[in-house]
């Protein structure tokens, strides 16, 4: 018997970004499903996507998603607070380099899903380069790598 697809999503973020952070899950989500696998695919809420899933499991979440989630006190553990110079070229899509970082949350760890926030918004979501242990003492470098940002697309499906 298959498994509540909805619970299994809930489960994830859970085990993602910590306990509770699932209860801020819309609740009239679409799912799409892989055809081959009957795996979900993607995650979306009145037209604008959520999330992706990633082969290994994990979940790839748009800017748009981490700024609902950010209502969770947990979630904001797994993201990262950018300074004003840098915040600009980030909204673009650029990487964000560990001096630029004004606050890091304690869950993040190397490949993580990492919101990028600057003044409480979400303005990019990338993976971690480098884990929250290294990035304050790092004075140069890359710490997260930009997949989804605001103005590299404004949250609709790719076509």
């Amino acid at each position: 018997m298959p498994m509540n697809q909805v619970l299994k999503l809930k489960y994830t973020l859970d085990a993602l970004f910590g306990n509770g952070v699932s209860k801020y899950l819309p609740k009239n989500i679409e799912m799409t499903f892989s055809r081959k696998t009957g795996r979900i695919r993607t995650v979306t809420h009145q037209g604008k996507l959520l999330c992706t899933l990633r082969i290994d499991g994990g979940l790839a979440i748009s800017p748009y998603f981490a700024q609902i989630l950010l209502q969770s006190k947990k979630f904001k553990e797994n993201c990262l607070e950018i300074n004003q110079d840098a915040a600009p070229f980030v909204e673009e899509g650029k990487s964000v380099f560990c001096k630029h970082v004004v606050w890091c949350g304690k869950n993040i760890r190397i490949a993580s899903d990492t919101p990028i926030l600057y003044k409480d918004k979400v303005i990019a979501v990338g993976k971690a380069v480098l884990s929250s242990e290294m990035i304050p003492d790092f004075n140069r470098g890359m710490a997260i790598r930009v997949r989804d940002s605001l103005k590299s697309r404004s949250g609709e499906l790719p076509s």
